[in-house]
């Protein structure tokens, strides 16, 4: 870290949107905005050095889990879970680096976890990306938080779809995609995971950002918003999935969580 006040004051600002220590926290992020926000107060920030506020943000009782989401493995590019990039940006690059953090098995929908119960998700693999047995749901049993920096809901909140898989939502199906899959044993071998895909024969497309708003509304969601302040909102998760199901229970998904392109 360039000085420790600057980890002391992006620590306190993380903690003042909404981050605990001893929590369990899912973060996306985007760090071109906080970085040059930094820089004018005063503050030379680096990724890393946002990296260990996070960490220091939750403490040696919390857990960061990170998305290292890469979508090659869908088009037969083989995976490697020691080697294969994050293609969710600097931050979650710089994670899966990070000395002691676990990544998850799907070749799509990994994670990187770091902190006290990284250990827990050690050998997780399960086939369905956003299944009950994913590291999404390991985050929803274990009433964990999500934290977004600067990023819209259309851009980053992939734990709607764990949701929508949960409540078995008709308008998405399991496709399967296989391919070469090398794992910690360096063993390569064919393997088949899935991803509950939207129904594109239907035209569905998604449209989050409606219910983000109305997440806001509910007041479900802490700290500032996209651009605004310290730009970092957290969500308890257990919370989100019980307010997004009941919209989706009560018939009102189209138009918060996705939409129809009808042919004109």
């Amino acid at each position: 870290m360039h000085g420790i006040p600057s980890m002391n004051k992006l620590s306190q600002d993380f903690r003042s949107a909404g981050i605990d220590p001893g929590d369990i926290v899912l973060v996306h992020s985007n760090l071109i905005r906080t970085i040059a926000r930094y820089l004018r107060l005063g503050h030379k920030i680096s990724v890393n050095d946002t990296l260990e506020a996070l960490l220091w943000a939750v403490g040696n009782e919390g857990t960061l889990l990170f998305p290292l989401f890469n979508f090659d493995f869908t088009k037969g590019v083989p995976f490697d879970i020691k080697t294969t990039p994050s293609h969710m940006g600097v931050l979650t690059e710089c994670a899966r680096l990070y000395v002691g953090c676990v990544r998850t098995g799907h070749p799509i929908y990994s994670f990187g976890v770091i902190g006290r119960d990284a250990k827990l998700f050690s050998g997780v693999d399960n086939i369905s990306g956003y299944g009950s047995d994913s590291p999404f749901g390991m985050l929803h049993r274990m009433n964990g938080k999500i934290a977004v920096l600067d990023l819209p809901d259309s851009r980053c909140m992939t734990f709607y779809h764990y949701i929508e898989e949960a409540n078995a939502v008709p308008y998405r199906y399991h496709k399967f995609f296989s391919g070469l899959y090398t794992g910690f044993s360096g063993v390569t071998e064919e393997k088949k995971y899935s991803i509950y895909v939207r129904d594109l024969d239907r035209g569905v497309v998604s449209a989050l950002d409606p219910m983000g708003e109305l997440m806001w509304q509910e007041g479900l969601c802490r700290g500032d918003r996209p651009g605004e302040g310290v730009g970092l909102r957290v969500i308890e998760v257990p919370a989100m999935y019980d307010f997004v199901s009941r919209q989706i229970n009560e018939g009102k998904a189209e138009g918060l969580l996705y939409t129809i392109e009808r042919e004109k």
